[in-house]
């Protein structure tokens, strides 16, 4: 939903009681479940849902298409000047589009979400993505999520939640969301946990931004949650830090 074509009655609730926009963040590793709960809360309280993970990938298709290394940081560099992303709000999530062609579609790839790892240790392409992110974040309204929202991007959000889950456990959800997008991928369960761990390691080790939960970030830990239960867990947080009543869930 286009902010300025929210209803008053999802503005009301968007905003509280002064006017406002809030930004939500949350935070965390691969696999922890946080694009699905920011889906569900940006529905719930009338917010746009920003996937910030969804850019990293889509450069790093870029770059793996263009054969350049993901380690490169000078051809990274030069590569980000010739390159534009742009996030379209959509029904269930953003689509993607790279230089003005939507490529939604590629980026859940191994491939692909491994390369995003790789090229977000460097610090002039975060510094690149922190911009871009900060644009499309800037007139509130949001739930952004991603690595390093809540302590870089947007370190004054109203709300910022960091979801976490057990390294096996989110192995194996990733195992099976591989297995529903093809049936047909010959994948192993350890081998993405162990792939998963690597990601971790660079992503909570890096000099730039390491992933780490913000000074004021609620911690919500879902390795022996529902995901029925983590939703519900992070609208009451949303709703207590706005100060504003969730509608019953249907």
């Amino acid at each position: 939903m286009n902010p300025e074509q929210m209803t008053p009655a999802a503005s009301q609730k968007a905003t509280g009681p002064t006017t406002r926009r809030p930004i939500v963040t949350i935070d965390g590793p691969a696999g922890a479940g946080k694009s699905t709960v920011a889906r569900h809360l940006a529905r719930h309280f009338g917010l746009l849902n920003l996937e910030t993970g969804a850019m990293y990938r889509a450069f790093a298709l870029k770059a793996i298409r263009e054969n350049v290394g993901l380690e490169d940081a000078a051809g990274l560099l030069a590569l980000s000047a010739a390159t534009t992303i742009r996030l379209e709000p959509a029904a269930e999530s953003n689509r993607v589009f790279l230089d003005g062609v939507d490529v939604t579609g590629e980026l859940r790839e191994p491939v692909v979400t491994d390369g995003a790892s790789k090229v977000s240790v460097h610090p002039q392409i975060r510094a690149w993505m922190v911009r871009l992110q900060q644009e499309l974040g800037a007139a509130g309204g949001v739930v952004m999520e991603g690595r390093d929202i809540g302590t870089v991007v947007f370190p004054k959000a109203d709300v910022k939640i960091f979801l976490d889950a057990a390294p096996e456990v989110r192995g194996l959800r990733r195992y099976e969301q591989i297995g529903q997008m093809d049936p047909a991928a010959e994948v192993h369960p350890q081998s993405v946990i162990r792939e998963l761990r690597a990601r971790d390691d660079r992503d909570r080790n890096r000099a730039d931004s390491p992933l780490k939960p913000a000074e004021d970030a609620v911690l919500l830990d879902s390795t022996r949650m529902t995901l029925e239960e983590v939703v519900a867990r992070a609208e009451a947080i949303v709703a207590e830090k706005l100060a504003i009543r969730p509608s019953p869930r249907p």
